[in-house]
């Protein structure tokens, strides 16, 4: 008797989320497991390991992880149920797919040395150019994770991805690999990459320096940062079905002089913090 489709998925999801060798949870979107692909990762950083974790738990296989330290070769090597080498000679050369997942300053190196001819080769940085590995392959591209992505992650995160290829066909089958570890996959050139990256910059790091700056600030006045913790999220919150010029608070916004010059005083034992809060109340003022 035929299975149904509804239950051949059914079987797909339970698979992947319960069956593979995998200590970690994956998120539910995972579903699709066909074509399965056999990937060679280089790299042992944070980027590789969610991203080999991501790939295995669809189904893919992982051949190889190609790495420098041996202890996180060993370790992504146990997790991912794959081999490893330390050694560029040994690199596997059966794969379907090469992910390149190493710092944007080490991807010339991995370049230099990765030839793997007709094979699909791909990067993962926002800021560069999809030609620095044109020499590895005939078939290139970037596969770029648009999240902040931690190794320790029991939990995974849903990962955005921008995609390009050199030939069309190559951007393509990028695309397609990608649907199969996330639902939000576009196409991107690199230009719009490389802005897209500007603005990741601005979201993520800029508003978790500036929460380091407030936990600090905090430390030193004695009160307890995880007070601000729910206007955090309540602010997170509300960029989520508004624009974040329409959710703007605050006495920049409203032009509270009388405010804004009472913090300024206060703000005379921190020049540093002075410096940014009068910065950014002059960009909210005059956007």
């Amino acid at each position: 008797m035929m299975l149904s489709l509804a239950l051949i998925k059914l079987m797909a999801i339970f698979c992947a989320n319960f069956i593979t060798p995998f200590e970690f949870a994956v998120p539910y979107f995972i579903r699709n497991i066909d074509p399965v692909m056999r990937i060679v990762i280089i790299g042992t950083g944070n980027t590789a390991t969610v991203l080999g974790r991501l790939f295995h738990g669809a189904g893919h296989t992982i051949l190889q992880v190609v790495g420098r330290t041996s202890t996180h070769l060993k370790q992504l090597g146990n997790i991912l149920r794959s081999t490893i080498t330390s050694n560029p000679k040994e690199l596997n050369t059966e794969g379907d797919l090469y992910i390149i997942a190493v710092s944007d300053n080490a991807i010339s190196q991995v370049a230099s040395w990765l030839r793997v001819d007709k094979k699909l080769v791909v990067h993962t940085a926002g800021s560069v150019d999809i030609e620095i590995i044109s020499g590895c392959s005939k078939n290139y591209g970037v596969l770029y994770p648009l999240q902040s992505l931690r190794k320790e992650m029991d939990e995974l995160p849903h990962v955005p991805f921008l995609v390009e290829g050199n030939t069309k066909d190559d951007g393509a089958l990028i695309h397609d690999l990608a649907s199969t570890i996330s639902g939000n996959v576009k196409f991107a050139t690199g230009h719009q990459r490389l802005m897209t990256h500007i603005a990741a910059i601005m979201v993520s790091n800029f508003t978790n320096h500036l929460y380091s700056i407030a936990e600090e600030f905090c430390v030193k006045e004695n009160i307890d940062f995880g007070l601000l913790k729910p206007l955090i999220i309540e602010t997170a919150q509300r960029i989520q079905t508004m624009s974040p010029s329409v959710v703007q608070t605050g006495p920049a916004i409203r032009k509270d002089i009388h405010t804004l010059d009472k913090h300024l005083r206060l703000l005379t034992a921190y020049p540093k913090l002075k410096t940014t809060y009068l910065r950014l109340t002059d960009s909210i003022m005059n956007p």
